[in-house]
């Protein structure tokens, strides 16, 4: 009787860390523009400081991203995520029981310091650890999980409704320890550290007829670029990536207003919250698509397409019920703004961590990720904190969506200018030359 074949141990990393994905999107990353109106209605704080908190917890992030990263490089998943499930979950206990506005700030410092070490960076740099010619296919369908979350924005309206938000962020927190400690006993660090090679490739018996120049053929498969952070931060490749993704990361940090301001052009509580949960629908599309489409074509050019989409998608956010030139859009372009920043947003998240995983490798990946993390925190605390002050200022929404608009235009000649992978290694590989060349000189003299 033939054995059932075990799945290879990286995709149950994908998963469990999936699964806390899920969770953490469904609660904060999408989930919190729930809480806002409820939070707004009985503090009367003003958007412009409520945005400073989220803008905060941007800037907070992206400072302490790389430090998590070379953790990850060092000591590996497990220590790191423990710790930050259990900051994670107190932030948001901490939240359920907050009176004063400096409350909410500490409970927002807790929850950055604890996703920080406890969620994305560290399931990223382990699935891009345990994968190299499947990388996109395995990191697009982590990041489906995190779309999935998005879809329960409804019920979690609901559930605010009905139970209270105070009720909810304390069940929430506690729920986060149960979802998440679990999963740091399936994180690793490197599939080699267990007898494995990256994809699953599996080693041959050496005494097999064949089996050397099998062997050739898994070490060509495996094999990849390898550059040092010292020598990506010296790449114009580097920096012009982190310009596209944190453009990238302005827009996207602005979906804690997605909901608000959709209630704002005049729309139905129900159909607001409809329609920002289905930008998860389309979000979910395009990892999904870049699953199965990832590793087969440039993933240059569907960056590219994917900033447009995006740019699509936020116009059509701003459009919604307004006049132009006499002419009152209606709700028309609510589709655009559904589909398109769905797919748009989606496609470009696993598309952007793929590809600092083909073009810089595993040495430093996860040092790497962090410190393209920090960048993009940068231009995502600017995001909500610009969006809340127009607001304060015009008490409208669809001036700082423009304006977004605009910028994220930007972004699409800079993804179509990338260079290609093996030019950035020539690039890298004569960076270290030359500092070679005038080490040993400075050493002569």
């Amino acid at each position: 009787m033939k054995s059932i074949k075990q799945p290879f141990y990286g995709w149950w990393i994908v998963g469990a860390g999936g699964i806390v994905q899920w969770y953490t999107s469904a609660v904060f990353w999408r989930g919190f523009q729930a809480f806002v109106p409820p939070i707004l209605e009985t503090f009367g704080w003003s958007r412009g400081a409520t945005a400073a908190a989220i803008s905060l917890q941007r800037s907070e992030s992206g400072m302490i991203s790389p430090f998590v990263g070379a953790l990850l490089d060092k000591y590996g998943p497990r220590k790191v995520m423990a710790f930050g499930v259990l900051v994670t979950g107190s932030g948001f206990i901490f939240m359920s029981y907050m009176q004063t506005l400096w409350h909410f700030y500490v409970a927002i410092s807790l929850l950055t310091l604890g996703m920080s070490f406890g969620t994305f960076i560290v399931f990223v740099v382990s699935v891009a650890n345990w994968f190299i010619q499947k990388r996109a296919r395995a990191l697009a369908t982590l990041m489906s999980f995190s779309a999935i979350g998005g879809i329960t924005l409804p019920i979690l309206v609901a559930a605010i409704d009905h139970f209270g938000w105070r009720e909810m962020l304390f069940a929430i927190g506690v729920g986060f320890w149960i979802v998440g400690f679990p999963a740091t006993l399936v994180m690793r660090k490197r599939p080699e550290d267990h007898g494995m090679l990256p994809d699953g490739v599996v080693e041959e018996d050496p005494d097999d007829v064949g089996s050397s120049a099998r062997r050739v053929r898994r070490m060509a498969f495996v094999r990849e670029q390898t550059i040092t952070m010292r020598q990506a931060v010296k790449l114009r490749f580097f920096w012009q990536l982190a310009i596209v993704t944190s453009l990238g990361q302005l827009v996207s940090s602005t979906n804690l207003f997605h909901f608000s301001a959709l209630l704002e052009y005049g729309i139905t509580t129900a159909l607001a919250a409809s329609a920002a949960g289905a930008v998860a629908i389309g979000d979910l599309g395009g990892r999904a698509g870049i699953a199965v489409l990832g590793d087969r074509f440039d993933k240059r050019t569907m960056l590219t397409v994917a900033m447009i989409m995006q740019s699509i998608g936020v116009a059509g956010l701003a459009s919604i019920n307004s006049t132009v030139l006499g002419v009152n859009l209606g709700l028309w372009p609510l589709p655009l703004f559904v589909v398109f920043f769905g797919f748009g947003f989606g496609s470009s998240i696993p598309l952007r961590l793929s590809i600092l995983g083909d073009y810089f490798g595993r040495a430093s990946y996860g040092s790497i990720v962090g410190l393209m993390s920090s960048v993009n925190a940068i231009f995502g605390a600017a995001g909500p904190a610009m969006v809340g002050l127009i607001y304060d200022l015009k008490e409208s929404y669809r001036l700082g969506f423009t304006i977004l608009t605009i910028v994220l235009v930007i972004s699409i000649p800079l993804a179509l200018g990338l260079e290609p992978a093996h030019r950035v290694a020539a690039k890298a590989r004569a960076i270290t030359r030359r500092s070679y060349r005038e080490r040993n000189r400075s050493e002569s003299n």
